[in-house]
């Protein structure tokens, strides 16, 4: 290269980029992000750090939504990715592909394996989740008594609504011995039935300070319990297993609070407002009721009395009628039939025949009735029995001749 003769900034631009590039196609740079600034179109854009250098860095939209963390300004990663050359400015930058936690790759996997098996086992289900109490009166709260989070949920629902009881069940909240005290704190809750609710949760931390609520044994804890739990792990970006199995998660401690705590201004105005409505609706059926009982006065229900009562006495006095005159024309039928019947047996009675100047002869030997001459013969003795009496005679002659 000719010294003597200048280069155009352009043609350093070229030939650094050129070797910059070329130099480092893929990389793997460990250091802390400083200066985090997602951009509205979605891409990421950051510096990189360690105790001497920077870099600038970008990840672009279509690989930032992939990351298992929100990058946030202090945590350390490893960001794998190209140098590129921004020859507009004479300025190079890492091109991120992937980056995940310094240190907490391993972690990571271990808490997606964890927690696909409890999903799978259905702990994260929305339909086992219970219902916060709308005005709880007891809430225990699991964590450090000596953390910011119990103070800030303390005084939150100490302003907010000062008639909650708040019982604090002490718990460290990271390190190897959290997850059994936490564990069991949540059963003497649930054994004495010591609240309405629980929240269970601490400030903010690193991966690694919130591992304990992630711990699978406390997960299983807080879906079992049969008082509702709020899960009020870390900062609105950081997450945790106990997250997904609370029956509610809140973003922080203080808003965990605020969920348990309705303002006991709203509580009394909504309590007016139900007795002003309350009052209304019976205000409003007194007066319809008075309106329909300025109706009934004696008159007008004798009146009412009437009008029922009249078509009924006419069905009556007209079934009555009809009864009456079935039973004359039934009674009249029948002493008809039984004067034909009384003279058919008036004319068929032997006395009334005798009566009329009959008489009743027989053969006095044969004792047989007398009907024609051959029922005797001449000489024998005849009995007569007119209507009354009998008469004896002889048979002096007999005749067929008709008289």
């Amino acid at each position: 290269m000719d010294s003597a003769k200048p280069l155009k900034i352009a043609e350093i631009t070229s030939l650094i980029k050129e070797i910059l590039e070329g130099s480092f196609p893929r990389i793997t740079l460990e250091g802390e992000i400083s200066n985090a600034r997602p951009s509205s179109t979605g891409h990421l854009y950051f510096t990189l750090k360690d105790e001497t250098s920077a870099i600038s860095a970008v990840m672009f939209k279509g690989k930032s939504r992939y990351l298992s963390f929100t990058p946030k300004d202090g945590i350390l990663v490893h960001a794998t990715g190209s140098i590129s050359v921004y020859e507009a400015r004479g300025t190079y930058q890492l091109i991120v592909d992937t980056m995940e936690m310094a240190g907490s790759g391993d972690i990571l996997r271990l808490l997606e394996e964890r927690k696909r098996r409890l999903a799978a086992e259905g702990l994260f289900d929305s339909d086992r989740k219970k219902p916060i109490p709308e005005f709880p009166a007891r809430v225990a709260v699991v964590t450090s008594p000596t953390g910011a989070a119990i103070r800030d949920i303390i005084q939150i629902m100490q302003r907010r609504n000062p008639s909650i009881s708040v019982t604090v069940l002490p718990a460290p909240v990271q390190g190897a011995e959290a997850p059994s005290v936490l564990i069991r704190q949540i059963e003497t809750a649930n054994r004495y039935r010591m609240a309405d609710v629980i929240i269970v949760g601490r400030g903010g931390g690193s991966l690694e300070d919130l591992l304990p609520f992630s711990d699978e044994a406390l997960v299983r804890a807080v879906a079992a319990s049969e008082i509702p739990v709020i899960s009020a792990v870390g900062h609105e970006i950081d997450w945790s297993l106990c997250d997904l199995a609370a029956d509610i998660r809140a973003p922080t401690p203080s808003a965990a609070a605020e969920l348990v705590s309705p303002l006991a201004e709203d509580i009394a105005g909504r309590v007016a407002g139900a007795r002003e409505s309350l009052s209304g609706a019976i205000g409003a059926r007194v007066e319809r009721v008075r309106l329909m009982l300025s109706q009934f006065t004696p008159e007008s229900l004798e009146l009412r009395f009437r009008r029922i009562e009249q078509p009924l006495l006419m069905r009556f006095d007209d079934a009555k009628e009809g009864l009456l005159d079935s039973l004359t024309s039934r009674v009249r039928d029948t002493r008809h039939r039984i004067e034909l019947l009384s003279g058919a047996l008036e004319g068929a009675n032997p006395r009334a025949i005798l009566r009329r100047g009959y008489a009743m002869v027989r053969d006095a030997e044969t004792g047989k009735i007398v009907r024609s001459p051959r029922d005797t013969a001449k000489g024998h003795q005849l009995v007569i029995v007119p209507e009354k009496g009998t008469i004896r005679a002889r048979v002096e002659e007999l005749s067929n001749e008709e008289i």
